[in-house]
């Protein structure tokens, strides 16, 4: 495949230039970096938007809920999306955006229990329809391994700006369409992965609830650079769809009352933990471990107060959360960081 075939029109350069203006303002000029709070609540607009744009019919509310191992009325399969997403998004920052394992590794992670084949390349082939019509039709199966590991080649030794590079990375995944399902879901977490290498913080914009809000113009991109061999309508949606997530992201934080005790809150964010809610924290790094087994490594009675008292307020923050969300009183229930909880833990 070589290096894709794409031109960077003169719209999408100025997008590029409004994105490295903004990005810079919301990473230095806001508390965005330090809010917890809004990451995990941009985390379940990111997971329900991507879901959604496949089908999903979960609300905003019951994503969130499902997230905290609260109990849904919905389909199985739909609840299992959800969960399969959050532990995808959740370790994206562990993942190489160039290294194929990593990338079969979150497909496994976002399809499990969901497909046959989750965490392998498709071994038949795939279309895309509308009604009996093939809109797309992906890569013959037996070529999607070499064209997944050129593109990956590629991106890794391109000098191109991580901003246009992610968004021809997502689609050119779409197109190869290396999976029997869940290609879309896979190309939009690896373009914010790719984003998230190059500034942290683009793990927790929701880019995706543009592209949800505008799924005809997001489809049209992907079909017209299909069927033109150029992806330069593509970047040019996708370079919107992120500037436009930066902007409400920027509005949002300024709309809020920018009072002194405002200011104070947030910059005391992090100060609200305890001494020993930073211990559990820094215990948590790198493992899962049981409530008896926590207490223990601070020297603490780990009894049901102690609990209440250090590590509920953790469990509500989004800092950790259960490995067996839906019984938490079960013996086999130990408590790992999220990756809010990991940023925590390193300052």
């Amino acid at each position: 495949m070589g290096k894709p075939p794409y031109i960077i029109t003169e719209k999408a350069a100025d997008f590029l230039a409004k994105i490295v203006e903004i990005v810079t303002h919301l990473e230095f000029g806001t508390n965005f970096k330090r809010d917890f709070k809004l990451h995990r609540e941009n985390r379940v607009r990111t997971i329900h938007s991507s879901l959604a744009i496949e089908g999903n019919t979960l609300s905003l509310s019951d994503v969130s809920a499902v997230i905290q191992g609260k109990w849904v009325a919905g389909k199985q399969t739909e609840i299992k999306e959800v969960r399969n997403a959050y532990e995808a998004y959740d370790r994206i920052m562990t993942f190489d955006p160039y290294n194929i394992a990593d990338f079969l590794n979150a497909h496994r992670l976002m399809t499990d229990g969901l497909v046959s084949e989750a965490g392998m390349f498709r071994s038949g082939d795939v279309g895309v329809f509308n009604g009996d019509v093939a809109v797309h039709i992906g890569a013959r199966p037996q070529f999607v391994p070499g064209l997944m590991e050129e593109l990956f080649v590629w991106a890794s030794e391109s000098d191109l700006h991580p901003v246009l590079k992610s968004a021809i990375l997502h689609y050119e995944i779409e197109t190869i369409h290396p999976f029997s399902d869940g290609n879309g879901r896979m190309g939009r977490l690896w373009q914010t992965l790719v984003l998230a290498r190059w500034k942290t913080i683009f793990a927790w914009i929701p880019m995706e609830s543009v592209i949800y809000a505008n799924r005809p113009e997001y489809y049209n991109a992907l079909y017209q650079g299909q069927h033109t061999g150029d992806c330069g309508t593509f970047i040019e949606f996708s370079l919107f769809a992120l500037l436009s997530a930066l902007q409400k992201m920027v509005s949002d934080l300024l709309s809020a009352e920018p009072s002194e005790h405002q200011d104070k809150h947030q910059d005391k964010h992090q100060d609200e933990l305890t001494d020993t809610q930073r211990m559990v924290l820094k215990t948590l790094q790198n493992k899962a471990l049981s409530r008896k087994e926590i207490f223990a490594a601070i020297g603490m009675n780990g009894d049901s107060r102690c609990f209440r008292r250090h590590i509920e307020p953790l469990l509500k923050a989004g800092l950790i959360e259960r490995t067996v969300p839906d019984k938490p009183s079960s013996r086999l229930q130990r408590y790992r960081l999220t990756e809010l909880g990991a940023t925590a833990a390193e300052e």
